[in-house]
C-alpha cells in the first residue's frame, strides 16, 4: 500500500467505501436493478473506470459534475465514480423543468453533465445557456446523437488509468444539494465526505441495522435521503435492490421475491402501498425496519405500517439537506407511544431550541432548532451571505419551529415559514408566485398549501387579475407547467379582487389559509 492510499484509507471518503466493500466482499452481491446483478468487485472495476475516465477528460478535484437521472445502475456508478474522482457531484431533480436546471447547472459551474436520454430533448432546449458545460454524457442512447453529446456506454470502451486524489480529505466537499429557500432561489448546500459518511453510520445505528442486510430503493436517488441509502449498501455489504419508478405492487413484490431487510418511503408512498386490495397476500416478514422521512407521518400510516410489517421496527426521520438529511429519529415503542414527535437527536448530532437572541427556550415552548455536528453542510455553494446567516452564533439555523418536552423528545410546530410538503417535497410559494408575475394578466398574487388527501398538501394560487384581463384557472396551471416542475404548479387557482394586507404592505397568508379551509368546510356541508 502506498503512503497516497493509505492516508486515502484513514478518511471517511465515500469513494473508500466501496474499495473497502469490494476488497472485504468482492463476490458479494451488492445492486440489482431489473434483470441486472452486480457484485461489489463488478461495481468497483466500473466504478474506478469512470473515476479514471472523468481525470482524464480534465476534471479536477473540487470541479462540479451534475447528473440529471432516475434510478439506475447507472446513477450509482456515476455518483460514486465523481466521489471516488476527487471531483463534486450536482444531483439534479429530474422532475425540474428547463428554467431550474438551467439556474442550477450554471450557479455550480457544472462542467460535464450526465443525463438519461428521456431529458435529452430539454437540456438541448437550454444548452447554448449552460456556459460552464464542455460534454454532456446521455445514458441509455438510443441512435445517433447530437454534436457535443456522448454516450455513457462509449466510456468503457477504451484504457483508462484512475489515480487516487492524494489531497482529498474528508472535509472537502463531496456533493452540492440543491434546496430552494424561501426567497424562491435555489441554495446549494455543499457537503462533505465526512457529512455523507457519517450520516450513513449514524442511520445504521439509530435504525439497528445488521451488516449484510439487504434493503429495496424505490424513492428517488437524486434525493439526500436516496443518496445515503446507496451509500449504506457498501457500509453494510448487502444487496440493494433498485426501482426506477414507485409502484406499490411491484415494491411488494420485491419485498417479498428478494427477501428485503430494510425499506424506507415518504409517507406517501406507504399510503399508496396500504392501497393495494390484496397487500395482505404477500410474505412481508423479511422487512425488519420501515423507515419513513421527508413529510411528517400520520398516526394512522403508522398504524397501518405496524400492522402489515408486524415483524419490523419503524423509524420516522427528521430533518434537511443540509444537515445531510437526517437530525432526529422516532423509534421502536416511540412511534406509537409520542406519535406526534419526530423523536430524538441522531448520535453526535447537537440541538438546541432557541430564541431570537439564541437563548434556550423552556422546555414546552416553542423556538428555533439549531444544529451543529459532523453531518451539518460546510457551506451555501457562492452565498456567503446566506452561509453566514445560516452559521449565526455558530450554530446552523434550520429554519424550524419546534418544542421539546420533558423526556428530550421533538415536535415540530412549523416546517419552515410558508413551506409546503407535498409528496415528500419541499415546495416554496415565493418561486411559484415569481413565475405567475410573469404572466402580464397578473397584478398580485399568493401562493399557499391546502390539505390534499393524497399527497398530504397540494398547491393553491390566489390571484388578483389587472383590471379589464381575463384568465382561466387552465391557463394559469398550463403556464407553470412550462417553467416550474410538475409537483409545484398550482392544483388549485381561486380569483379574488385583493389580497390582505398588514400595516406594512405584507401579505397575511395566514388569513388566506384560513380563508381556504373555511371555504372547504362549507362545501363539506352543502353536500
Amino acid at each position: 500500500m502506498t503512503s497516497s492510499s493509505l492516508e486515502l484509507s484513514s478518511q471517511l471518503l465515500v469513494g473508500e467505501l466501496l474499495k473497502r466493500a469490494s476488497h472485504q466482499l468482492p463476490d458479494g452481491e451488492a445492486f440489482i436493478y431489473e434483470d441486472k446483478r452486480k457484485t461489489f468487485q463488478q461495481m468497483d472495476d466500473t466504478v474506478t473506470h469512470l473515476a479514471g475516465w472523468l481525470q482524464k477528460s480534465g476534471v479536477e478535484k473540487e470541479e462540479k459534475v451534475g447528473f440529471m437521472m432516475k434510478n439506475s445502475l447507472p446513477f450509482v456508478e456515476i455518483t460514486m465514480g465523481i466521489a471516488l474522482s476527487g471531483a463534486v457531484g450536482v444531483p439534479i431533480n429530474f422532475r425540474f423543468g428547463s428554467t431550474e436546471v438551467d439556474y442550477i447547472v450554471n450557479q455550480s459551474d457544472v462542467k460535464l453533465l450526465f443525463i438519461d436520454a428521456e431529458y435529452l430533448d430539454m437540456i438541448q432546449s437550454i444548452k447554448n445557456s449552460l456556459t460552464h458545460v464542455e460534454k454532456i454524457i446521455v445514458v441509455d442512447a438510443a441512435g445517433e446523437l447530437p454534436q457535443g453529446t456522448l454516450n455513457y456506454n462509449s466510456i468503457y470502451e477504451k484504457d483508462v488509468t484512475y489515480i487516487p486524489c492524494e489531497t482529498l480529505t474528508d472535509d472537502d466537499p463531496c456533493f452540492i444539494m440543491y434546496t430552494s429557500g424561501t426567497t424562491g432561489f435555489p441554495k446549494g448546500a455543499v457537503l462533505t465526505h465526512k457529512n455523507m459518511c457519517q450520516n450513513a453510520i449514524n442511520h445504521i445505528y439509530e435504525s439497528n441495522i445488521r451488516r449484510f442486510s439487504s434493503q429495496l430503493i424505490c424513492a428517488p436517488q437524486f434525493d439526500i435521503a436516496g443518496m445515503l441509502l446507496t451509500l449504506k449498501t457498501f457500509l453494510l455489504q448487502g444487496k440493494t435492490v433498485l426501482h426506477r419508478d414507485f409502484d406499490p405492487v411491484n415494491v411488494l413484490t420485491t419485498l417479498e421475491k428478494e427477501k428485503i431487510n430494510t425499506v424506507f418511503l415518504v409517507p406517501a408512498m406507504w399510503n399508496f402501498l396500504f392501497q393495494v386490495p390484496h397487500i395482505g397476500d404477500f410474505d412481508l416478514s423479511s422487512v425488519k425496519v420501515c423507515a419513513t422521512g421527508a413529510a411528517i407521518t400520520p398516526l394512522e400510516v403508522k398504524k397501518r405500517i405496524l400492522h402489515y410489517f408486524n415483524h419490523a421496527m419503524l423509524a420516522d426521520n427528521f430533518g434537511q439537506a443540509e444537515t445531510t438529511a437526517t437530525t432526529t429519529c422516532l423509534t421502536g415503542e416511540d412511534a406509537l407511544k409520542k406519535p406526534e414527535s419526530v423523536g430524538k437527536p441522531y448520535l453526535n448530532i447537537e440541538i438546541r431550541v432557541v430564541d431570537e437572541q439564541m437563548n434556550d427556550v423552556p422546555r414546552g415552548e416553542v423556538g428555533e432548532i439549531v444544529y451543529r455536528g459532523p453531518t451539518v453542510m460546510k457551506e451555501y455553494y457562492n452565498d456567503p451571505d446566506a452561509t453566514k446567516e445560516a452559521f449565526k452564533g455558530g450554530w446552523f439555523h434550520s429554519g424550524d419551529l419546534v418544542k421539546m418536552d420533558d423526556e428530550g423528545f421533538i415536535y415540530v410546530v412549523d416546517r419552515k415559514k410558508n413551506m409546503i410538503i407535498s409528496g415528500g417535497e419541499n415546495i416554496y410559494p415565493a418561486e411559484i408566485e415569481e413565475v405567475l408575475y410573469q404572466m402580464p394578466e397578473i397584478l398580485e398574487c399568493a401562493v399557499i398549501g391546502i390539505i390534499d388527501e393524497t399527497w398530504g398538501e397540494a398547491v393553491k394560487a390566489i390571484v388578483v387579475l389587472k383590471p379589464d384581463h381575463h384568465l382561466s384557472e387552465q391557463q394559469i396551471v398550463d403556464y407553470c407547467d412550462t417553467k416550474l416542475a410538475s409537483f409545484k404548479k398550482p392544483k388549485v387557482v381561486e380569483f379574488i379582487d385583493e389580497l390582505p394586507r398588514n400595516t406594512s404592505g405584507k401579505v397575511l397568508k395566514y388569513a388566506l389559509e384560513k380563508r381556504s379551509i373555511s371555504k372547504v368546510s362549507e362545501r363539506t356541508l352543502e353536500r
